[in-house]
């Protein structure tokens, strides 16, 4: 790979090279990590509401 002289151009080529297949799997069968996302949203959410659980232990099993 030819050294372009931009750091972000040459960051933003390795992040594509690095995920490529990921790229192409969206445009192929249109998969995205949607689920993915509600799923650590709604964890995000609980930890928010159940700030400050003292029994960490518990706290745990509940969020998996």
């Amino acid at each position: 790979m030819d050294r372009s002289g931009f750091l972000y151009f040459e960051i933003i080529v390795r992040t594509i090279q690095s995920h490529y297949l990921e790229i192409i799997n969206f445009f192929h069968n249109r998969a995205t990590n949607a689920a993915s996302e509600l799923f650590n949203q709604k964890i995000k959410a609980f930890r928010k509401v159940f700030r400050g659980v003292k029994h960490k232990a518990f706290f745990y099993i509940l969020s998996m």
